[in-house]
């Protein structure tokens, strides 16, 4: 009858060992997976940082490299402006540089025109004495013209200046003598109907015709002869038509023309192309 009573009691006290060591070994277990989950935790944490470091060291060198960009293009920005502002000031001093040129060939041809006009007057008040059927004085770019009728100057077909003409080219070479800067061209001119007799050729009277009046200014009134030019241009540059006689007339003419010398003028010009080459 004992027996029993010892054997329950003994099972529970078991039961209760039992109980009471399984308790440990599930929070061990359990334990367990928690540390391993932190040590993977910790694992991917240390990847993530090291995957941050990797990409902090990558945005530190495409910094360092966009400042150095960012340097150069400063410093070619700054020069370029630094060269278009040298550049427009130099298209400045050039502007003025033209500018100034400019008003003093304005300056210079005024002059000339105004010279050329007194030149004019002067021929005029010299031959006021001769008819307009006889000569002419006319103005033409930048020259004065004295056109004097073969009727003043020379018998027909002949280069021998008669008396009346030698009074003409007096007058004349008078206003030369006292203005030393006019350059000094003489062109003979005939009409279309060919020459018989002395000259082979309307070419050779007009040229004759022309020396003729140089010899004349020359030896006989003291012209300086480097300022005068002889030229015939026979029938080639009428001034009326050749059909009529009073046309025909017109065109037997010997035109002196004077051009006041442009040398300050020329100089000027040349003196401009030479600084636009540089």
């Amino acid at each position: 009858m004992l027996k029993k009573p010892f054997s329950t009691t003994a099972l529970i006290l078991c039961f209760v060992v039992f109980v009471a060591s399984c308790v440990p070994k599930r929070q061990l277990i359990s334990a367990q997976q928690t540390a391993d989950r932190l040590r993977s935790d910790s694992a991917q944490f240390a990847s993530r940082i090291t995957s941050l470091e990797s990409s902090v060291k990558d945005l530190e060198t495409k910094r360092a490299s966009l400042q150095q960009q960012l340097e150069a293009t400063r410093r070619e920005a700054t020069s370029r402006l630094q060269d278009a502002s040298s550049r427009l000031n130099m298209s400045q001093e050039q502007i003025a540089d033209q500018q100034k040129r400019l008003e003093q060939l304005q300056s210079l041809i005024d002059q000339q025109r105004k010279n050329t006009e007194l030149l004019r007057s002067k021929i005029n008040d010299a031959l006021v004495g001769f008819n307009s059927n006889e000569l002419t004085v006319s103005t033409k770019n930048g020259k004065v013209y004295v056109s004097l009728q073969e009727n003043l100057l020379f018998p027909s077909g002949s280069a021998v200046v008669n008396p009346k003409g030698k009074q003409a080219l007096g007058k004349l070479a008078d206003v030369l003598n006292t203005n030393t800067n006019i350059n000094v061209n003489i062109e003979g001119h005939t009409d279309s109907i060919p020459m018989r007799g002395k000259f082979e050729d309307n070419w050779a009277l007009s040229v004759a015709r022309a020396t003729a009046i140089v010899r004349i200014l020359t030896d006989a009134y003291k012209v300086d002869p480097a300022r005068v030019t002889a030229s015939g241009r026979s029938k080639y540059v009428p001034v009326d038509v050749n059909s009529t006689a009073e046309g025909r007339a017109k065109n037997r003419r010997t035109e002196i023309i004077l051009e006041p010398k442009l040398d300050e003028l020329m100089q000027l010009i040349q003196s401009g192309d030479t600084a636009a080459t540089k």
